[in-house]
């Protein structure tokens, strides 16, 4: 996996998590088959009462859609075991920035793999709410759409990843873009809306994932934020509007369920600069 953490996205994330973030670069219920027998149930219904005025309707894939998806994906993995198989191998490498106090690693690795992917549409649309509630939602959109276009129209890159594979690398192109969304503007990077964990979590997907194509996915989602801002004029734009909105219901279920992702599942983050190398 890593010859070095220095490099790539592990470089921006050791450097984001353990500096201040001081320089840019750039509901469903637990399906009882859990291996753990306990995974976290999910708090996202995908209706958050609007504040004045209802969200708009989207014209494209909508996060219930995701949830859908994904609610197939789990049931088909319930039957087969196939995903959390292919994990053994995997948390036997598993790189010394991790630790899992889990009788079964793969076990818990496969419970926060589910969630991961499970909070992906929940993600999608608190940003969508306060995006609409702080009259920004234009600006946001295209950001949404790519999103949501990760699960409605997968890369070719992606033929042969199926079922929650596949569903793993999609949730890891949304949330890095989620990050990417957060670390390219000031007003962002000053509120400090995303919590460390949700990094460290984007880190052990991209161990999981494996490289090189975790980079490549990484240096895909780069260029299409570049796509998306344009000018670095994004990074000076006042999104105070959203980050006051972010402070609501719809935010706070976002940032309760970052913090304690990893922990919830037995992973313990263990950051040393003898470790990232």
């Amino acid at each position: 996996m890593y010859g070095s953490v220095a490099q790539s996205y592990a470089e921006f994330i050791v450097f984001c998590a353990y500096d201040n973030r001081q320089v840019p670069i750039l509901a469903r219920p637990a399906v009882p088959c859990h291996p753990a027998g306990s995974v976290h149930k999910l708090v996202y219904t995908g209706r958050i009462p609007p504040r004045g005025s209802s969200t708009s309707a989207v014209r494209f894939m909508t996060p219930e859609s995701i949830t859908q998806i994904i609610s197939q994906a789990v049931e088909r993995e319930c039957a087969s075991g196939q995903f959390q198989q292919g994990l053994r191998a995997r948390a036997e490498a598993l790189h010394s920035l991790f630790r899992v106090d889990a009788p079964d690693p793969a076990a818990a690795l496969h419970g926060f793999a589910r969630e991961y992917v499970e909070m992906t549409p929940g993600v999608i649309h608190c940003v969508q709410v306060c995006a609409e509630r702080a009259g920004v939602a234009e600006l946001f959109q295209p950001f949404i759409e790519t999103a949501t276009g990760y699960f409605a129209h997968p890369s070719v890159l992606l033929a042969g990843y199926e079922g929650l594979d596949g569903l793993l690398v999609k949730a890891y192109q949304c949330h890095r873009l989620m990050e990417e969304m957060y670390e390219n503007n000031r007003s962002f990077r000053e509120s400090n809306l995303l919590e460390p964990e949700a990094t460290q979590a984007n880190l052990l997907v991209h161990h999981l994932i494996g490289e090189p194509f975790a980079n490549e996915l990484d240096q895909a989602i780069l260029i299409t934020v570049r796509q998306i801002i344009g000018s670095g004029r994004y990074y000076d734009l006042n999104l105070a509007p959203f980050v006051n909105q972010a402070s609501d219901e719809a935010w706070q279920w976002m940032r309760e369920y970052w913090t304690n992702l990893l922990t919830r599942n037995g992973i313990q983050f263990q950051f040393s600069f003898r470790s990232a190398l």
